[in-house]
């Protein structure tokens, strides 16, 4: 077998993976990548975010050309078929590809491809695709895996009506209900874009309320935006057989309840993927859901193996697997570290979520005087102009200090929009108040001044105190 010789190799191509490769070849080592497929990217790429975002903005432009006035000159409203959306996410994620290989080549990282698995902690015995073995020795390892749907025994997804949130994508068929089991981010978001192709959605939620870490206000919104859509939203609600048809899907649920569709996606958690790796024959063991335990430098217990991104759970998000994999690779190189606390949270429903810092429950349970400050989106002139009128954006303050606690945004480019409010927050004392807001001139019309406009909204509350 052939043998090579690393200062670091990374398992996974993956935002963690990408990013403690690119990192630490920056800082002079010598890096590896192992990747199990072809095409680098991990989940993330050909699965995940990247895929299942392209499909919702898809989604969006035609609700958009559907519903507003001034496009209704050119015909009635239209409709797409599931695999013809798709041909435009393929695009994206080919674009994708293109680019993060090319990073790679230019920073002079090895990129080998097959099945890695530890035979001791300074070596891993990859399986090539040719059939051919190699063994890779390096001073320090990453394990940047990612992770993969969950999958119960007692649910058939050999059935070609079953789905998870990885071979959704392959689904070659348009049905005309879909039952969608498990309400996190993942089903919500898949929920308001089968809404939004016209196809009748059943979700299923075990828990209480939707995206139960979310603040009340902005989880009830987006409650009320679903069935808007036609969603019907199922609380509290478990399985208790699924069964494939020649038709399609039948659930049966513990309350009795029996839920029919043309197909089932299942969206009930995901497990890290550390089966293969080999982690007993370097004294690690993975959690009941395949997660590695790490400490404030992303080590595991073994001193030279680290690991970063979906394998090592919360936030279990893109972006801050990308932090995850640079402050790994300082923290190799001996160059302090940092641990990722504070990432924004973007959920990409329609419309899309996003915040940072606290709740309204946090707060109010921890005995914080805060007050708020909204601005809804409809009362804006950009939201106005562009027809996105529905959202608000929502500010939590100290009464006392002003010092901003939270930022909850909830309608059209949320996701963007957080970042203005997450940057005043990080500053020290006394630049991080909500009078920043009132005191600063915005563009107009954007929908960045609802900043303005919330802030003033908040500050009126307390001088009625």
């Amino acid at each position: 077998m052939a043998e090579s010789k690393y200062d670091l190799v990374v398992i996974g191509s993956g935002p963690a993976g990408e990013a403690a490769a690119m990192s630490a070849a920056k800082k002079g080592m010598r890096v590896a990548v192992i990747e199990r497929t072809p095409a680098v990217g991990g989940n993330c790429t050909h699965k995940g975010t990247i895929p299942s975002k392209a499909l919702r903005h898809s989604v969006k432009q035609l609700m958009r050309y559907n519903t507003q006035s001034v496009f209704r000159a050119l015909g009635e409203p239209r409709r797409l078929t599931f695999p013809q959306v798709m041909r435009t996410v393929n695009k994206v994620i080919s674009y994708q590809v293109e680019m993060h290989t090319s990073f790679y080549a230019r920073n002079r990282v090895d990129l080998i491809v097959g099945d890695a698995k530890f035979r001791d902690a300074d070596s891993v015995v990859v399986q090539l695709m040719d059939g051919a073995r190699e063994i890779v020795t390096a001073d320090k390892f990453v394990i940047a895996t990612g992770s993969r749907p969950y999958r119960p025994a007692d649910v058939d997804f050999n059935h070609e009506r079953i789905y998870d949130s990885d071979t959704i994508l392959d689904m070659e068929h348009t049905p005309q209900a879909i039952i969608i089991y498990g309400a996190g981010v993942i089903g919500c978001e898949y929920a308001s874009i089968f809404a939004g192709l016209g196809i009748k959605v059943d979700l299923i939620n075990s828990r209480g309320h939707l995206l139960e870490f979310l603040d009340d206000e902005i989880s009830d919104a987006l409650s009320y935006h679903l069935r808007d859509m036609g969603v019907t939203v199922r609380h509290r609600e478990e399985y208790a057989k699924v069964t494939g048809t020649d038709r399609g899907v039948v659930m049966e649920m513990q309350s009795g309840k029996r839920i029919s569709a043309d197909a089932l996606l299942w969206c009930n958690g995901r497990s890290g993927n550390t089966g293969s790796l080999g982690l007993e024959n370097v004294g690690l063991e993975a959690n009941h859901r395949g997660q590695l335990a790490v400490d404030e430098h992303y080590c595991s217990s073994v001193e030279n193996i680290y690991a970063v991104g979906d394998v090592i759970g919360w936030p279990s998000l893109a972006s801050a697997s990308y932090d995850q994999g640079r402050a790994v690779a300082s923290a190799i190189a001996g160059r302090g570290h940092r641990v990722i606390e504070d990432a924004p949270t973007g959920i990409y429903t329609l419309p899309e979520i996003s915040s940072v810092g606290k709740t309204e429950t946090e707060l109010t349970n921890a005995k914080v005087p805060y007050e708020v400050g909204r601005a809804l989106f409809k009362h804006t002139a950009r939201a106005q102009i562009s027809g996105e009128r529905v959202g608000m954006l929502k500010i939590l303050f100290h009464i006392e200090t002003r010092e901003i606690l939270g930022i909850h945004c909830f309608g059209a480019e949320a996701a963007e929009i957080v970042h203005i409010g997450q940057a005043i927050m990080k500053q020290p004392a006394p630049n991080n108040t909500i009078d920043f807001f009132v005191n600063t001139t915005f563009n107009y019309p954007t929908m960045a001044e609802a900043y303005r406009s919330a802030a003033l909204d908040g500050l009126n509350r307390i001088t009625r105190l």
